[in-house]
């Protein structure tokens, strides 16, 4: 059968976008990750997923399947459908309890992964009536669920004006105070909310809601928000209590927080109205969750549509994620993230020496300013494709970030630095980075 001319027609509109796209250099394609090269890319910051007790477990967990949570007709591959039909078990409700408890929430829902999570909340929950702020740099995810909500008014805020590293934000609270006009910047998230509040009487009255999403640790800069300074900004400026936080902690838990993340790290759990979390990073696994109150995990059963309209978790998936968060409390979790914090400063310590060193100029390799507890460390630079390459050649896998992941002329190489990495492998790495530069 000979294809029509409509379908030849759209072969070669595709095929001209993507040679575009590959003329541009940011052509992407699949490619599966090699086993002989020393991981400082992946999210699997605690190395998880390649631990042998973690495994033990959930084999033992898998082969005796039977527990008094199980039942006679209980399914073992696949769940068999959505939670509102007949996807739904009582593990899973176990399981969302004891996530919940763990990280001082009311309430837990999972959905099929993180990104499943944000687009259900956001495209449900804010009103026709009111507005979302969020990040610059939030999650695209974010991006796509405000696409599917009745919220038509949404700003942007700069990310600078919420991060840790640019400096005690709660002393600019005491010395604007709620009616000053100062402000730190253009589109910073004290002034985008100052112009809101000011020029919308419902907003002001607290008749209609403001959604802040922002994330707790950035995959890409690896920085973290200042979210005491945005709990204080929004009960500052929205005095009726209409200001609600939603932080995305896909990157944090399992690594801040004693495992639970930076709200709980931060005592905010009752200041932030609702996290997003991921167990694919740190917890070594697959899926993802909302931690929020009672109510809002109802609301989301009955109308998110990424958790009403998919199949459920399988009995592996969740038993994995249940195996993930028994080790979390466990002391060899507790010695796996002190490893990789002694790994993180020693890495920067040697990224820092390099740089003093060969004082390379800003365009070819710079540091993020401060030292952070983050495991993800940029390497701003205008050749990430090269670098990359000849880190990979040298036997160390490190990906290049450019745009449109990243803004123009914000390139960079992204290191992930492991529990399972050894001060050996650092000082290699950091040894193929200044060879090149």
């Amino acid at each position: 059968m000979k294809p029509l001319a409509g379908a030849r027609s759209l072969e070669a509109t595709l095929q001209g976008r993507l040679a575009e796209r590959e003329s541009q250099g940011r052509l992407r394609r699949l490619d599966i990750p090699r086993s002989d090269l020393v991981d400082f890319s992946s999210n699997d910051y605690l190395s998880l997923s390649r631990d042998l007790v973690v495994r033990d477990a959930l084999l033992t967990r898998l082969n005796h399947q039977k527990s008094p949570l199980s039942s006679s007709n209980e399914r073992i591959i696949g769940s068999g459908g959505s939670r509102l039909l007949d996807g739904n078990s009582a593990l899973a409700e176990h399981l969302e309890q004891k996530i919940a408890a763990f990280h001082d929430s009311q309430a837990a829902l999972l959905f099929n992964s993180a990104y499943d999570a944000n687009v259900g909340l956001i495209s449900c929950v804010p009103g026709a009536d009111d507005v979302i702020l969020y990040d610059n740099l939030i999650h695209a995810s974010i991006h796509d669920g405000m696409r599917l909500s009745r919220a038509t008014r949404r700003f942007p805020f700069t990310h600078d004006s919420i991060v840790s590293r640019y400096g005690d934000f709660s002393v600019k609270l005491e010395k604007h105070g709620a009616n000053c006009t100062e402000v730190d910047g253009p589109q910073s998230l004290e002034r985008t909310l100052k112009k809101l509040t000011a020029s919308d009487r419902r907003l002001r009255l607290g008749e209609s809601n403001v959604f802040i999403c922002t994330e707790a640790l950035y995959s890409m800069d690896g920085d973290i928000a200042n979210l005491e300074y945005v709990s204080n900004l929004v009960e500052l400026l929205l005095p009726y209590g209409n200001g609600y936080i939603i932080v995305d902690e896909a990157h944090s838990i399992g690594v801040l927080g004693d495992g639970r993340g930076l709200v709980c790290q931060l005592g905010l759990p009752d200041r932030i109205w609702a996290r997003v979390i991921g167990f694919g990073k740190a917890m070594g696994c697959a899926g993802g969750g909302v931690l929020c109150s009672s109510t809002t995990r109802l609301y989301l059963v009955n109308y998110a549509r990424t958790l009403i309209y998919t199949t459920a978790m399988s009995f592996p998936s969740l038993a994995s994620i249940e195996t993930a968060y028994d080790y979390m409390m466990l002391e060899g979790a507790k010695q796996r993230r002190c490893q990789l914090k002694m790994l993180i400063q020693h890495c920067y310590a040697k990224l820092r020496s390099l740089e003093e060193r060969s004082r390379p100029t800003a365009a070819v390799l710079r540091l993020p300013k401060d030292l952070s507890s983050s495991p993800i460390i940029p390497l701003f630079t205008n050749r990430p494709k090269s670098l990359a390459q000849y880190c990979q050649t040298s036997g160390f896998m490190v990906r290049p970030i450019v745009a449109p992941t990243v803004p123009q002329g914000q390139e960079r190489v992204r290191i992930c630095v492991h529990a399972s990495n050894t001060i050996e492998q650092v000082d290699g790495l950091c040894q193929a980075i200044e060879t090149l530069i």
